[in-house]
């Protein structure tokens, strides 16, 4: 097919240009998409960036060597453009079909490998889900190149618009699902617009020579569907919506707010548990705050408290419950969070919270305190500006003479060297007096540092609790502390390895939780697990 017999829409390079913009656009869009996607299973740490981002890679080249050979045997655009509506329409079912894809993919690994399982699950889930549709759409550039190059004259001109259209089309696809469609619509609808786009530029093409109406029609009809069953597919299909008072996104993070009759629940990880709660009974929470309620009382007359990841507000309220009179301020870098946290956490409008990077605000404040929470940490997601010895030191510097940090580490497990030892073993090179208790029935560590004697003042202060629950729970957690012995490791700005230390922490995690589970399978088969839960 010479390009006299092309359809007359493919005669205006415009249309050409305006393909390869809207292609180079709609794979940057399902990168990030992809990301946000996954990152409420697997975690958004640098490890599944790297996979989606290589594989896409991967999936791009294998489509630009396709179908540049595809280009040079068979000229006919429609089956370009039949490319593009297939892929457009794959992208618009993602939505739907690819969270129960992720989940199982999940399960199967679990119970399938004894390792690597972030690594092989975020393999298999971009191989499935992703992989073959920017595969497709990998394929439009040399095809494009094939169509609208007229003469080798103009080769160089053409190449380098097509070029640029992409350029174009990959920095708005950049930049709108992270600061427009995907906080203001979510993941599952940014995933439906791009789609949608994509299937409207081809039912022009096809209805441009009044053919292909049926194709048209077909892929209307599909991607109707595809929108109905996916617009409102939440993270958690599995769970009753019953009790979710919000589930959305935001620039950082998913985010779900549960009410139960207890408590109301903050997660941004469907898979990793709580990222933060409220209360509701006259009792403490359960969970790490209450052995982080020590800090204050491990320093001489407490007056100001800095928190780095506020959170939904949780170790403030309780702050202000039991210590009344405490001057308390937060740094939370999700807004988000912040907004949920006065809707649903009861965060007092007199508890000032700046949205920040815990780090960079550091740097930007003079402001010195005598206690400062670092609870920044999220499943293996461990920012690495925040576990160096340069950003402990940083801390350091915002202490009070006798101030205290205590920092929630959230996976200790049972083996020597994890990453929980590695920041321990940091922040200890930077204070003389460290301090650790690990959380029973969960992965938490609570670490405390200080220039001081932290042990002498605690046992002290415990003495002038009023509150008996809160006294007996300080006095357990005293005799459960221990000085901690570091065995030299140390992260730095230039070398914090923190993803790959994490994660395996999370395979010995998932190892322990799942084996009960395998010997169930192996003695009962799969009734008999099913059975279990």
């Amino acid at each position: 097919m010479n390009s006299a017999s092309y359809p007359r829409i493919l005669h205006n390079k415009l249309y050409l240009y305006l393909t390869e913009f809207f292609s180079g656009m709609a794979v940057m869009a399902v990168e990030i998409g992809a990301q946000r996607l996954i990152a409420p299973y697997f975690s958004s740490s640098q490890i599944v960036w790297t996979i989606i981002i290589g594989m896409i890679m991967i999936a791009m080249a294998a489509g630009n060597i396709y179908g540049g050979k595809k280009a040079d045997k068979d000229q006919n655009p429609d089956n370009l453009y039949g490319r593009i509506l297939f892929a457009a329409l794959w992208l618009a079912l993602i939505p739907f079909l690819g969270k129960y894809v992720i989940v199982g993919i999940s399960a199967l690994v679990i119970f399938s490998v004894n390792a690597n399982y972030l690594i092989i699950a975020a393999f298999a889930t971009c191989l499935i889900v992703f992989v073959f549709p920017l595969f497709l759409l990998g394929t439009v550039t040399p095809s494009l190149a094939k169509y609208t190059m007229r003469s080798l004259e103009e080769g160089g001109s053409v190449v380098g618009t097509l070029g640029a259209a992409n350029t174009i089309g990959s920095i708005l696809g950049t930049f709108l699902p992270t600061f427009v469609t995907i906080p203001t619509v979510g993941t599952s609808i940014t995933f439906l617009i791009f789609a949608g786009i994509l299937i409207a530029l081809c039912i022009v093409y096809f209805l441009s020579e009044k053919r292909g109406q049926k194709k048209s029609v077909t892929a209307a009809i599909l991607f109707i569907v595809a929108s109905l069953l996916g617009y409102q597919t939440n993270f958690a299909f599995w769970e009753s919506k019953d009790g979710i008072l919000y589930e959305g996104e935001s620039v950082y993070n998913y985010l779900r707010v549960q009410d139960t009759p207890t408590e109301t629940i903050l997660s941004t990880n469907v898979l990793f548990g709580v990222q933060s709660l409220l209360e509701k009974t006259n009792r403490l929470t359960g969970m790490y705050y209450d052995y982080a309620l020590a800090a204050p009382y491990m320093v001489q007359n407490p007056k100001d408290v800095l928190i780095l990841g506020m959170g939904s507000g949780t170790y403030a309220h309780q702050l202000n419950k039991y210590m009344p009179g405490l001057n308390i301020s937060g740094v939370e870098i999700d807004g988000k969070i912040t907004d949920l946290a006065h809707k649903y956490f009861e965060l007092p409008e007199t508890i000032p919270v700046s949205e920040y990077d815990g780090r960079a605000y550091l740097n930007e404040t003079d402001d010195t305190y005598d206690v400062i929470m670092v609870d920044a940490y999220q499943d293996i997601t461990i920012p690495f500006q925040m576990s160096s010895v340069e950003f402990f030191n940083s801390v350091k510097t915002h202490l009070k003479p006798g101030g205290v940090m205590v920092v929630n580490l959230n996976m200790h497990g049972t083996r020597q060297g994890g990453i929980a030892d590695w920041l321990s073993d940091t922040i200890a090179s930077v204070f003389s007096n460290v301090m650790t208790v690990d959380v029973p029935g969960n992965t938490n560590r609570e670490l405390f540092a200080s220039d001081q004697d932290m042990s002498t003042q605690m046992k002290s202060s415990i003495s002038t609790i009023q509150d008996s629950q809160l006294k007996k729970f300080m006095r357990q957690a005293s005799s459960q502390m221990s000085v901690y012995h570091s065995s030299g490791h140390l992260l730095t700005d230039d070398k914090a390895p923190v993803e790959l230390l994490g994660m395996k922490e999370l395979d010995n995690i998932i190892r322990e939780q799942v084996q009960p589970y395998k010997e169930i399978y192996k003695e009962k088969g799969l009734q008999g697990l099913l059975k279990s839960f």
